[in-house]
């Protein structure tokens, strides 16, 4: 194992994977990736590992190892509207992995970066733009879980003196998303229609919400700032500071479409309690790092589209 590498749970997920295309030339990575699924691809200077965040003994074993000077742990049960169905599951994977990381890491007998990204459903819903500061009042069991992750971490920092940061992203979409999103939905079911694969209707679900929206590789841009030079125990916004009306995204999407296409409700799609208007306030990570978005939506939302195109193209 090469000296002082950057691990990376759930570094096969959408947003692991532009991590690594970001950092992987200028670092030795690990990426941890679920046991039993597809064996990732391999990359230059990418070391696979296949750990389970639940199983506590291989996550300890997995960090003693591999020795890391940093980590960035992503792993967790990511999507809002499958933890109304699956809440034990977004617990365990989100906070007890979380701990189970975070005990690993104590355990090392060197110092250790570590970024905690959380999310912002850790907070209360507001008619205002959401700071560091804002009430962490979650609406649904995925934030619930977040914010057990959130809390772990703030407490590792303050009583347990490691050297963990807290990311707690917006929205964020862009190339290679899951199509349980809605921004890659739309996009898919254009591409898929353009390629007369589907009749020329989008299914939809709540287009009147509201949500803040940053382009993944934005993102990872801005965690790699905040692995550089945040300071320990600090909390940061990943956000661009605008809520994008969803129906406005999918106007736009329907304009760089080759075809027609109408618009169909999905009952299904609609979630159980579902927030107007989530909108981030970035002043922090701003004006103290430096960072902000560098790439408008019309390039997130032209991107993503292409991408699926070439999905549907290769794949069908």
């Amino acid at each position: 194992m090469a000296s002082d590498p950057t691990l990376i749970t759930g570094a096969t997920g959408f947003v692991g994977g532009h991590l690594i295309d970001r950092i992987a030339g200028s670092t030795t990575v690990v990426g941890w990736h679920r046991p039993g699924g597809r064996t990732p691809q391999a990359i230059a200077g990418v070391t696979w590992e296949a750990v389970d965040v639940l199983d506590r003994a291989r996550v300890r074993a997995a960090i003693e190892a591999t020795q890391p000077s940093r980590v960035v742990h992503l792993a967790g049960a990511p999507h809002v509207g499958a933890s109304w169905k699956a809440v034990v599951a977004h617990l365990e994977t989100n906070a007890l992995g979380t701990h189970h990381l975070l005990e690993a890491v104590r355990a090392l007998r060197h110092p250790c970066r570590v970024l905690v990204v959380t999310s912002a459903q850790i907070y209360q819903a507001s008619d205002e733009p959401i700071d560091e500061g804002s009430p962490r009042v979650p609406s649904n069991p995925y934030g619930l879980s977040k914010l057990a992750a959130d809390d772990l971490a703030l407490r590792a920092a303050a009583e347990d003196s490691l050297d963990v940061v807290i990311a707690r992203p917006f929205n964020h979409a862009g190339p290679r998303q899951s199509p349980e999103y809605v921004v890659s939905s739309f996009a898919r079911q254009i591409a898929r229609i353009e390629a007369g694969l589907a009749p020329p209707v989008i299914q939809v679900g709540n287009l009147e919400a509201r949500r803040d929206l940053t382009d993944v590789r934005d993102v990872v841009a801005a965690y790699e700032r905040l692995l550089d030079a945040a300071p320990t125990g600090r909390p940061y916004n990943i956000c661009s500071g605008r809520a994008w009306r969803v129906a406005d995204l999918l106007d736009e999407l329907r304009q760089l479409s080759a075809v027609q296409v109408r618009i169909e409700i999905d009952e299904e799609r609609l979630r159980p309690s579902d927030v107007p208007v989530i909108q981030g306030d970035a002043t922090r990570i701003r004006t103290e790092l430096g960072w902000s978005p560098k790439l408008n939506v019309e390039d997130t939302l032209r991107d993503t589209l292409e991408w699926w195109r070439g999905q549907v193209r290769a794949t069908g």
